[in-house]
């Protein structure tokens, strides 16, 4: 199951040296009840190797602040603590999952 990230406990999920994978969505966005699936399948098939996990917006709103989220659904993958890469928009499995290995 995709884990919540939050401002609360990001810097210690930075902290164990896993790539982070964030969806940044809300509950009244169409697209990512799309993306969001997608994302609860990667974290069951990519646990132990990646974080991999969602943010409301409308629960977090320092974390999109943070991230400069202006879309959404918009996805970060972060390794080492840094954003090497991101898929804003719906997208995919085989997208994300490609973003995903590249950052494993």
């Amino acid at each position: 199951m995709a884990q919540t990230i939050n401002s609360n406990n990001f810097e210690a999920l930075v902290a164990t040296g896993k790539p982070i994978v964030l969806d940044f969505w809300a509950t009244w966005c169409g697209p990512c009840r799309r993306v969001g699936p997608i994302i609860e399948a990667l974290a069951q098939d990519y646990e132990g190797q990646a974080i991999i996990g969602k943010c409301d917006i409308e629960e977090d709103e320092d974390m999109a602040v943070r991230f400069g989220v202006r879309n959404i659904p918009t996805v970060f993958f972060i390794k080492g603590g840094e954003v090497v890469d991101r898929i804003v928009g719906a997208a995919s499995r085989s997208d994300y999952e490609e973003k995903l290995k590249n950052i494993l």
